[in-house]
């Protein structure tokens, strides 16, 4: 037996070999063919019919967008999903309008979802940086598998996501479900020994007293979700007691990567519901600080940019309680020299000048940032005021570029010692000024030399 053993081994391994060769045969010849693509499983190279994106794949490109999947079924015509006049039930209905006042015609929001994911398959990323609200209303795990898995999902391994207001609180009558659905999506669920998917009914993690911050008062029946894993794609989620269930597990969801030259770090703002709340003293988001404060301690990047949702500096004067807490963010990355913040929420997209955490211009030291939350859902006005509930935070003297009438997707070249920017439109609102919109540019990194372009 052991010599047949030996003998059956050995054939083996020389199959295996004989296996590998003409993979590579194979693969080298399909390499000479200018049609084919090593996408997604590898940056394409220059003869490779590359994206328009990409820097003759020399660099990675990141691609950046947040607010994305409407809420599928009939949901939207319940009360608590979308408006009247937006469906996400009909894929490719026409599109026509956004009015409400009168009702134009039904829309489908699966159309500008879909848009931004087409474009996403053309930029070829080598990641998808997802700046949060991937999934409305609250963010369900079925809501997930049904529309934003759909367009999305398709290249779902390249998703480097953060979460947003909409998978964690109250949103539109609908109680929300703490993260769970966002967790058990990207990190998988538990299971029971006998194969059965153990499911639990979130508390109401936005109760009264957090009821402004959360957006909306009502609440309906909590829909049971699946357990998430501990760990996985979207960051930690801590099980706590009874393994998660009766809602005792905890979404943390911070985690960092490198690409290329560059230290990526993706974090979680949405705080209120979290133990200690948004305070820089709570438990939930000082452990979230130490977190960040000892990552930057560790990263000798030349480049370093961060992502969360909800923004510090908004272009739609829609500061929430949460974008000023995330100024803890800014005073960390101001003092470690992070280059770029990149946000959701506003359904729009902006670029500021580079300024320090107290919102003035700094083209020294300054960090600049992006709002790029045009991935699909019905998008907001750029407010060109500094009046209005945000007051100072909108900051209108350093918004260097804005709209808020196409849906697209930013392309991040992630050069050794410095970035390209690209946002192109994918769709646009019917009236748009153009049919197009794009908005491109160039910055150099705190951490390496200073040279030209």
């Amino acid at each position: 037996m052991k010599t047949i053993r030996g003998r059956f081994r050995a054939a083996v391994l020389m199959g295996a070999a004989a296996s590998v060769l003409a993979f590579a045969a194979g693969a080298k010849a399909q390499n000479q063919n200018s049609n084919s693509n090593q996408w997604p499983w590898g940056n394409p190279s220059p003869n490779d019919n590359p994206s328009p994106y990409a820097t003759m794949g020399r660099s990675p490109v990141l691609a950046v967008v947040g607010d994305v999947a409407c809420q599928p079924d009939q949901d939207h015509v319940s009360g608590g999903g979308e408006a009247a006049h937006e469906t996400c039930d009909t894929p490719k209905a026409p599109y026509t309008s956004t009015s409400s006042t009168p009702p134009g015609p039904p829309y489908s929001l699966y159309q500008s979802q879909e848009a931004t994911a087409n474009q996403i398959e053309t930029m070829k990323p080598d990641a998808v940086a997802l700046v949060g609200d991937l999934q409305y209303q609250v963010g369900q795990y079925q809501d997930f598998e049904k529309s934003f898995d759909l367009t999305y999902g398709a290249f779902k391994f390249l998703h480097r996501p953060a979460p947003g207001n909409h998978e964690f609180y109250d949103e539109h009558s609908e109680t929300g479900v703490a993260g769970y659905g966002y967790f058990s999506y990207y990190n998988g669920f538990q299971l029971n020994a006998d194969g059965t998917i153990p499911t639990t009914t979130i508390s109401d993690p936005c109760p009264p007293a957090l009821a402004a911050a959360c957006n909306y008062p009502g609440l309906t029946t909590p829909i049971a979700q699946p357990v998430p894993r501990p760990d996985g794609q979207a960051g930690h989620f801590e099980l706590g007691v009874n393994g998660g269930l009766n809602g005792t597990g905890v979404g943390d969801g911070w985690y960092s990567y490198n690409l290329g030259a560059w230290h990526l770090i993706s974090l979680n703002i949405e705080c209120s519901t979290q133990p200690g709340g948004c305070s820089d003293a709570g438990t939930w988001f000082a452990a979230e600080l130490a977190w960040l404060k000892k990552d930057l301690e560790e990263n000798h990047a030349p480049c370093t940019l961060a992502y969360w949702h909800q923004p510090s500096y908004s272009a739609a004067d829609s500061l929430t309680p949460e974008g000023t807490t995330a100024l803890a963010f800014w005073q960390l990355l101001y003092e470690y020299n992070a280059d770029l913040v990149l946000n959701g929420h506003d359904h729009l997209y902006a670029r500021y000048r580079p300024l320090d955490p107290s919102g003035n211009s700094d083209p020294k030291k300054g960090i600049r940032e992006f709002i790029v939350g045009t991935g699909g859902e019905t998008l907001d006005t750029v407010v060109a005021s500094t009046t209005g509930d945000a007051g100072a935070q909108f900051n209108a003297a350093n918004l260097e570029a804005s709209t808020g009438d196409y849906w697209g997707v930013m392309a991040l070249t992630l050069d050794p010692n410095g970035y390209k920017w690209d946002f192109e439109s994918a769709l646009e609102l019917p009236g748009a000024p153009a049919g197009t919109y794009s908005d491109k540019g160039v910055g150099t990194c705190h951490g390496g030399p200073s040279w030209g372009w």
